[in-house]
């Protein structure tokens, strides 16, 4: 990453201050998220603790809605557009250049500056360069983010097992995570169960399930004897 390609934080709060929305910097596009996925992200922001970039993209997903999300990386501003309906996202930026994601957190989420590549109005559309599979950006928050635990969608008691159909082997497994993910081919388990395999621990097992799931690979059962309930409870983040 080249932090030439980024505003700085404190940049970036001087221009939101001097009112310079999207429109003020030359983007002609809508002023508000759609009202289904604009509802959710105000019951995540409802959370004690609402910077949760996961969550938010999570959201995203579960309507198909894209999304511009400006998130804090280090001391800059690092903008993403999801296009969960063409599996891409746009950066300056790829996701798989970060060595770590731990920090990252959300700014504020808005309505998209660019459109998806093929969408007729080209003039908005950036080049086909800065566009990237979606699955390398949800693996790698998923699994190197700040979240270590699963998402309020997929948590309670639950038993998971990896889909037949969408994905065989995710294209990011280290250490302990592949073990498990051929155990998940066959095997319904619990996220306390997941946990207790060789080299696994609830915060790895909560982030393997996250990624699994954002990726379409994941089958969650809410029934049967795999399905076991936590001891604990965790929701959703989001900061607007």
């Amino acid at each position: 990453m080249t932090d030439s390609n980024l505003w700085t934080i404190s940049a970036f709060e001087r221009a939101q201050r001097a009112g310079q929305s999207g429109s003020a910097l030359g983007l002609d596009r809508p002023t508000l998220l759609p009202t289904t996925l604009l509802s959710d992200l105000h019951r995540l922001e409802a959370e004690p603790d609402n910077a949760d970039v996961l969550e938010v993209v999570a959201a995203c997903l579960r309507h198909r809605e894209p999304a511009l999300l400006y998130l804090a990386y280090d001391e800059h501003v690092w903008p993403v557009t999801v296009f969960p309906t063409q599996a891409l996202y746009h950066s300056p930026i790829d996701a798989a250049d970060l060595a770590s994601l731990g920090g990252v957190r959300l700014i504020s989420a808005e309505p998209p500056g660019v459109l998806p590549p093929g969408h007729p109005q080209r003039e908005r559309v950036a080049h086909e360069k800065l566009y990237r599979p979606l699955s390398g950006l949800l693996w790698k928050l998923a699994l190197h983010g700040p979240r270590d635990r699963l998402l309020s969608e997929i948590g309670g008691k639950a038993a998971y097992r990896l889909t037949a159909t969408r994905m065989s082997v995710p294209p990011v497994t280290l250490g302990a995570l592949l073990p498990a993910v051929r155990r998940l081919r066959t095997h319904a388990a619990s996220l306390r169960e997941v946990a207790s395999w060789p080299g696994m621990s609830v915060p790895r097992a909560s982030r393997l399930l996250n990624a699994l799931y954002l990726n379409g690979a994941l089958i969650v059962s809410r029934g049967g004897s795999a399905a076991r309930s936590p001891s604990f409870s965790w929701f959703g983040l989001f900061r607007r």
